[in-house]
C-alpha cells in the first residue's frame, strides 16, 4: 500500500503516462476484418474487445446489440473514418488458450475490473458503414480471475493475463513466438479496436527498435488499441501487445472538431509493443501426446501402407495360414 498522496499520485500519473497511445503514420491502414487478408481475418476471430457491462443491451434471446455512441458524438469530426460507428470497448485482447486471455496491463489492474467488464469477440462490422454491432450472446465471456499483471513505470512492461469464466469453443488460441524477438524492419500487423471502435486490422507496421520488453513500431493504433495483438506480417505469429504510443486525435480549428494525428512512416515516437516473451503467467502449450491404442493402430496401418498384401495372422501372413489349411485338407 503506498504511504503517502504523493506516491499515490506519481503511480496514478505514470499509469496514465504509460496508457497514452496511439497516431496514423503515413497511410491509415485500417480496414474492417471482411475487407482483410484470409489469413489476418481468421486471427481476428481469435481477438476480443473489453466492453463494460452496463453497455450490453439484449436485442433478443441470443444476442447482444450495441448502438448509441460515436466517435462523432465525442467530438471527432464526421469527415473521420468510422466515426458514425458505435464505440463501445475500453481495450482489446486475444486469446491464448481456450480460457486464457491476454491484454494489456493497464486495462486490468484489480479484481474489481475484471468484474466489471465482459470480452467481446466478433465485435465487428461487415462494412464501414453500419452504424450499429450484433452479437451473438455464446461470443461474450466474463473474466474470471487475474492471473498475472504488470504495469512497470521503470521498465515500461504492461501486460494482464486473465483467466476466463469458461472455456472458449468456436476459435483458435494465436499462435505466440516461442523464441528470439523480432528485428528492425520487421513488419507487423495489428489487430484491435481502435477508439473502442468495432474490430480494426492494419497493416504497413515496421520495427523501428527493439529492446528486452518492447519494441517500437510504426502502428496505426489510438485508444482501445491497448492490449491488442501485435504479429509479425509475413507468418501470423504474435510478437507482442499493444500497450502505448503518440497522442492520437489533434483539434483542426477550421473544423471545429478533432482529427487523427497523421506524421509520416518514419516521424514521431512510434508505438510501443510489450514483446510477448516478456510476459510471465501465460499457459504452457503441452503437445498431447497420442494414447497406447492410437500409437498401436498407427504402427499398423502404417504397415499395411508399406506392404497391402500382406495381413498378418498372429505372426503368419493370410497367404501362408491358407496354404498350412489346404495342407491340412
Amino acid at each position: 500500500m503506498r504511504k503517502s498522496v504523493f506516491a499515490l499520485s506519481l503511480l496514478t500519473l505514470s499509469q496514465v503516462a504509460i496508457a497514452e497511445i496511439k497516431v496514423i503514420y503515413g497511410e491509415d491502414n485500417r480496414i474492417e476484418p471482411a475487407y482483410a487478408d484470409k489469413i489476418f481475418a481468421t486471427l481476428a476471430k481469435s481477438t476480443a474487445a473489453m466492453i463494460p457491462n452496463y453497455k450490453f443491451k439484449e436485442l433478443n434471446s441470443e444476442q447482444y446489440i450495441f448502438e448509441g455512441s460515436t466517435l462523432a458524438d465525442s467530438g471527432v469530426c464526421e469527415s473521420e473514418p468510422f466515426a458514425n460507428q458505435p464505440a463501445a470497448a475500453n481495450c482489446s485482447g486475444f486469446l491464448v488458450s481456450e480460457n486464457t486471455l491476454v491484454t494489456a496491463g493497464h486495462c486490468m489492474t484489480s479484481q474489481s475490473k475484471c468484474s466489471s467488464y465482459s470480452w467481446v469477440f466478433d465485435y465487428k462490422v461487415d462494412a464501414s458503414s453500419d452504424s450499429e454491432v450484433v452479437v451473438d450472446k455464446s461470443s461474450v465471456y466474463k473474466c474470471k480471475s487475474i492471473v498475472s499483471q504488470n504495469l512497470d513505470s521503470v521498465t515500461m512492461n504492461d501486460y494482464a493475463v486473465i483467466e476466463l469464466e469458461k472455456v472458449v469453443t468456436d476459435r483458435e488460441p494465436l499462435t505466440l513466438r516461442s523464441g528470439g524477438k523480432p528485428v528492425v524492419g520487421d513488419e507487423l500487423v495489428v489487430i484491435g479496436h481502435p477508439s473502442g471502435l468495432p474490430t480494426k486490422v492494419a497493416d504497413g507496421g515496421v520495427v523501428r527498435s527493439v529492446n528486452d520488453v518492447y519494441l517500437v513500431a510504426s502502428l496505426d493504433t489510438y485508444g482501445g488499441n491497448s492490449g491488442s495483438a501485435v504479429f509479425n506480417a509475413t507468418d501470423g505469429v504474435v510478437e507482442g501487445i499493444l500497450v502505448r504510443g503518440a497522442t492520437d486525435y489533434v483539434y483542426d480549428s477550421s473544423k471545429g472538431c478533432r482529427v487523427s494525428n497523421v506524421m509520416g512512416q518514419s516521424e514521431g515516437r512510434g508505438e510501443d509493443v510489450t514483446l510477448i516473451s516478456s510476459v510471465e503467467g501465460l499457459p504452457e502449450v503441452i503437445e498431447e501426446l497420442p494414447s497406447v491404442e492410437e500409437e498401436v493402430a498407427q504402427d499398423e496401418n502404417e504397415e499395411e501402407e508399406a506392404d497391402p498384401t500382406v495381413h498378418e495372422v498372429g505372426t503368419v501372413s493370410w497367404i501362408e495360414a491358407i496354404l498350412a489349411w489346404l495342407r491340412a485338407t
